[in-house]
Parts: C-alpha cells; sequence; structure tokens
C-alpha cells in the first residue's frame, strides 16, 4: 500500500517533541509522500525547510490563510514568490476565504485570495485552496481568472452537496478528511462521497485537527498524525462502495498527477 496525505500541518508546535517519530510512523502505515501545509507568513518556509530535509518523501505548499490575509503585504508576496522558486514547493495555498471565523475582515481575504490566484497563475503551480461559508464570493473570484489557472483541489471539503458540484464542474478536485468520521458535522459526507468521480478523489489528514472520531482507541491526546489516514481511506472506501485498495491506489496516483510528484523512493 502507498499513500500520499495531501495536507498536514507538521510544522504545528504540537509535533516539535515528536516530528521524526510521526514521520515514521506514518512511513510504517504506508504514508509513503505528504504534502506539508503551508499557510501563513510564518510556517510557509518552515513547510519548504521541511520538505528540503527529507527529499522525495516530503513536499510544501507556500501561501496565506485568509485567517492571516492581513499579513498578505507586498513583502509577503515577494517572499511567498520566492519560496515558490524551490521544486519542493508543489501547489500555491493555502489560500481562499473564510467568512464561518472572520478572523480577517473580508475585504482583507479578497484581496490576499486574489493575490495568490495570480501567483498560481504566474507559476503554473496547482492551487491548494481553502473555502467555508464564502461559496458565492469564492466562486466569483475563481471565475475572475478562468483560462489561466492550473489544476486546483478544494482541500478538507465539508460543504453541502451544491458547492461540491459547483467544483466538480470546474474539474477541480475534491479533498476528504477526517471530517468524514464526524457524526455531528460530516455524517452528510458519507452520501456525498459516492459522487466524487474516481478522478477527482484526494485524500488528507489536515494534522494535527480533525482526528477521525471513528478510531479505536482515541489517542490521549487527541492530536490527528498522518499514522491515521489509512483509517480514513477505508472510512471512505466503505461509504463509495469500493475496495480500500483501489482507492489507495486511486488516490495516490491523482496525488502524484496533481501535484507533478514522482514515484516515491
Amino acid at each position: 500500500m502507498q499513500l500520499v496525505d495531501i495536507g498536514a500541518n507538521l510544522t504545528h508546535d504540537s509535533f516539535d517533541r515528536d516530528r521524526d517519530a510521526v514521520l515514521a510512523r506514518a512511513r510504517e502505515a504506508g504514508v509513503v509522500q505528504m504534502v506539508v501545509t503551508g499557510a501563513s507568513r510564518e510556517h510557509s518556509p518552515l513547510a519548504l525547510q521541511l520538505a528540503q530535509r527529507h527529499p522525495g518523501f516530503l513536499y510544501a505548499t507556500a501561501g496565506v490563510h485568509p485567517h492571516h490575509a492581513t499579513e498578505y503585504t507586498d513583502e509577503c508576496d515577494a517572499e511567498m514568490r520566492a519560496l515558490h522558486a524551490h521544486p519542493e514547493v508543489v501547489a500555491v495555498g493555502e489560500c481562499g476565504l473564510d467568512y464561518f471565523r472572520d478572523f480577517s475582515p473580508r475585504p482583507a481575504q479578497r484581496k490576499a485570495f486574489e493575490r495568490q490566484l495570480q501567483v498560481g497563475v504566474d507559476t503554473s503551480k496547482p492551487l491548494f485552496l481553502h473555502q467555508r461559508d464564502a461559496h458565492e464570493d469564492f466562486m466569483a473570484m475563481m471565475r475572475n481568472f478562468d483560462g489561466r489557472l492550473g489544476p486546483a483541489v478544494v482541500h478538507c471539503f465539508t460543504g453541502t452537496r451544491e458547492e461540491m458540484f459547483d467544483y466538480l464542474d470546474n474539474d477541480w478536485y475534491i479533498g476528504i478528511t477526517g471530517w468524514l468520521c464526524d457524526e455531528r458535522r460530516g455524517a452528510h459526507l458519507r452520501e456525498l462521497v459516492k459522487h466524487i468521480p474516481a478522478n477527482r478523489l484526494l485524500v488528507e489528514t489536515d494534522s494535527p485537527y480533525l482526528l477521525p472520531r471513528t478510531l479505536k482507541p482515541l489517542p490521549k491526546d487527541r492530536r490527528n498524525e498522518p499514522v491515521f489516514l489509512p483509517h480514513i481511506v477505508e472510512e471512505l472506501a466503505r461509504d463509495r462502495g469500493e475496495d480500500p485498495a483501489a482507492v489507495t491506489a486511486q488516490t495516490t496516483a491523482n496525488a502524484r498527477a496533481f501535484f507533478r510528484l514522482p514515484p516515491a523512493g
């Protein structure tokens, strides 16, 4: 089994005490490549550094999450573009809009998102996207770049049927996390995942967030990590009525095509 975790926040301080052990557990579980999420001015360079220390195993994104949109200055834009000059940085983002938390003012979110979409145009790299409670504005901004952007994944999809089909109608990819395993908030995904075309499906943990609640036993610290990706795939395969090995093979092929990753060494 070979799995690719397309979204792991491995620069998070909760991994500082045992990051090497976390990576080793992931490898043992069959997670052979991971994309480390860069989601701020501080953490995008750290994601690159981590990827450079683990060539062929870890890769990185570089971007600014809407929560941090106010930090997207001209200087920040230059820093992001410098990061994208490195081959280990395989996607633009995490970027998008989040009107659920509104940690940054909405005009600042839209400006930061627009500037990062332009980085996507200029670098021809795929987009690692975030959208929560901002679907209409999100779609309008993406439409402004029609025909100029590369592949896009709406990562950590938690939305509605209508939102999902809007994304699929644009040939974007859908990233599925352990939210699927949350009976309180993710039950609707059990049905929706059946309708994602096999060639548009990606899997991720979003570690250390979104621990799958169906794990038995749950880790005492409630920290999610990439070792749990096979569990998410098993749940996803069951909901889709497919064999877990088939979902593993398909999502791995999709991830390598999307991020232009070589086979694992």
